[in-house]
């Protein structure tokens, strides 16, 4: 039996509800009491396995307090409705700040304050990543 992969739009709003209850310090199961659901289905919810209902999401973005286009923000394009070729999506953002790391990181480098020292931290990532190119 082939294991279905998820939808990637259903994987980007997952993506995002894990991200912004990460940054409220939310964990899954106080947004699952909130929900009146398991931590296992707001698991299942974050990694896209299982769609969240229009209703559902709507109750989410409240918890969260954002606005329900939060979610879709960055969402994958279908290229086949389109019959475009879809462009690289910049969805290794939201993947990465969807992370404890990614998320730490980003609130600790938004805390300093001089630029200059915030370009050389930058310079330094990318030189230990052998990122030549900018």
């Amino acid at each position: 039996m082939v294991k279905k992969t998820p939808n990637p739009t259903d994987k980007h709003v997952g993506s995002r509800v894990r991200m912004r209850r990460m940054m409220l310090a939310m964990s899954q199961e106080k947004l699952g009491d909130a929900l009146d659901l398991t931590f296992q289905q707001v698991q299942k919810y974050e990694k896209g396995t299982n769609r969240i209902g229009a209703s559902r999401l709507q109750q989410i973005s409240q918890i969260l307090q954002v606005p329900v286009s939060f979610f879709f923000e960055g969402a994958p394009v279908g290229s086949e409705a389109h019959g475009l070729t879809e462009a690289p999506s910049p969805a290794y953002v939201s993947d990465f700040l969807a992370t404890s790391d990614g998320l730490a990181l980003t609130k600790s480098f938004m805390r300093i304050k001089n630029p200059k020292l915030r370009r050389k931290i930058v310079d330094l990532v990318e030189q230990i990543a052998g990122d030549h190119d900018r």
